[in-house]
């Protein structure tokens, strides 16, 4: 019980935070062909991803597609944006919930109350934020070491709800692809694809494929 006592959760939580692998501040963005592949329907078309994260899909007429596949990109930027540490989480402070072979499973006391995390080895394998009204909860099952941080490779995701603290989304299981495009460790997504169970409890599996990539200058 006393080594549990010594554990310092905001420390081993800003080690995990900080080795997410994040682009440099510098990063301009990027473009090149993208694909959706959903049961026997294929869209192709093009995607410009500027410097402001605002993705642009063009030659691509349906925009259901357009939405899913902006929305895609726009979700895994902004997971590349690089924030410091203490202007992020100085107003949080960080409390062990338990410590098991899974990781370290702390909550969040402060400006983020309610939040909860799980470490393990420097990586952050379990999410549970409140965002927009809705909690969101994320097990991360795989990683990628690019050797300039972690990106989650294997993990789910579900909506929760705030009020009755039950699922009130399906479970999204997510495998992301990343590819290595530049000789300064620049990883981008390369393809990701999502399955689900439908209403009639059958699988459906949804993949985005974004190749021929090119930095913007």
């Amino acid at each position: 019980m006393e080594k549990l006592r010594e554990i310092n959760c905001k420390e081993i939580f800003r080690k995990a935070y900080e080795n997410r692998y994040t682009w440099e501040n510098d990063f301009n963005g990027y473009q090149g062909k993208c694909t959706f592949i959903n049961k026997n329907t294929i869209h192709e078309g093009s995607f410009l991803l500027g410097k402001d994260f605002k993705p642009n899909i063009k030659k691509i007429d349906d925009q259901n597609i357009v939405k899913s596949i902006a929305s895609q990109l726009f979700e895994v930027s902004i997971h590349r944006v690089r924030r410091d540490f203490h202007s992020i989480h100085s107003e949080n402070n960080f409390n062990l919930i338990k410590s098991s072979e899974s990781g370290i499973e702390m909550k969040v006391s402060g400006k983020n109350d309610g939040d909860k995390y799980r470490v393990k080895d420097q990586g952050i394998n379990m999410v549970y934020r409140k965002i927009h009204g809705t909690i969101i909860e994320i097990f991360v099952e795989e990683f990628l070491d690019t050797g300039e941080g972690l990106l989650s490779k294997n993990y789910t995701s579900q909506q929760i709800d705030p009020n009755t603290l039950k699922p009130n989304s399906q479970k999204l299981r997510y495998r992301d692809e990343f590819i290595n495009i530049s000789t300064n460790n620049d990883w981008i997504l390369n393809s990701r694809t999502i399955k689900y169970l439908n209403e009639d409890h059958e699988e459906e599996i949804q993949k985005f494929v974004f190749e021929e990539i090119s930095f913007l200058n």
